[in-house]
């Protein structure tokens, strides 16, 4: 869980910082903390997927995930749908919108979903670390425009990690070696996708690929139910 408290108290400063800055954060701040975060965040997607190919029992598995879940993802509308929601919560410049819309940026997405199941079987909190600096980054944003209720986001985000740390925990059993790998391939590719966004070089809605990481558990089950 260390991850996840980091994450959380990554929030929290930054909330604190964010306060102090009343009048926001001028733009031209925002876009170089945001392009280094792209860097760092296409680093680690790719060193997550690359460094688990060898270990792949099923090498094409990762191109049907994306491939599927993708689609599926744009069916369902789900990138959409996330920006209809937030844009909703964003009119009016209340508490109440922007802490809400802080809540969705930050549990919405491959590094808070997959990070902390990463974090209960593997021991590796780079992704939770990666995910609590860019939370960090933009607490900063919303304190300085909503003020410091802002820190109620940061109880919301150490439950939903939480629930997933220990979903992770109870089933560990069920999560062999080879699963694993498939999931990090699969998210590492989101990540990198993410990084590739957040750098404006394009914007691969990521959003709508997160079915993506259902496919190799799905995938597995039916193996072992065949077997």
């Amino acid at each position: 869980m260390i991850g996840t408290i980091v994450n959380t108290c990554a929030i929290l400063v930054g909330t604190v910082i964010g306060t102090a800055f009343n009048r926001g954060i001028p733009e031209r701040y925002k876009n170089v903390l945001y392009d280094g975060l792209g860097v760092v965040s296409i680093a680690i997607g790719l060193n997550a997927a690359i460094s688990r190919f060898q270990q792949s029992v099923w090498p094409v598995l990762f191109v049907v995930a994306i491939s599927l879940g993708g689609v599926v993802g744009v069916a369902l509308d789900i990138e959409g749908r996330f920006r209809r929601m937030v844009a909703r919560r964003g009119k009016g410049g209340n508490l109440a919108n922007g802490l809400s819309t802080a809540i969705l940026l930050y549990c919405i997405g491959p590094l808070s979903m997959l990070g902390p199941a990463v974090s209960a079987i593997e021991g590796d909190n780079s992704l939770l670390l990666t995910n609590a600096t860019l939370d960090f980054v933009s607490s900063i944003v919303f304190a300085s425009t909503y003020g410091p209720w802002m820190a109620l986001a940061a109880p919301v985000l150490f439950c939903w990690q939480g629930t997933f740390y220990l979903a992770a925990v109870l089933s560990s059993a069920a999560l062999s070696e080879a699963l694993m790998a498939e999931l990090l391939i699969v998210g590492g590719m989101l990540i990198t996708m993410s990084g590739l966004s957040l750098l404006r070089l394009k914007d691969c809605h990521t959003l709508n690929f997160l079915p993506a990481l259902l496919v190799p558990p799905l995938w597995f089950l039916v193996v072992q139910l065949a077997s």
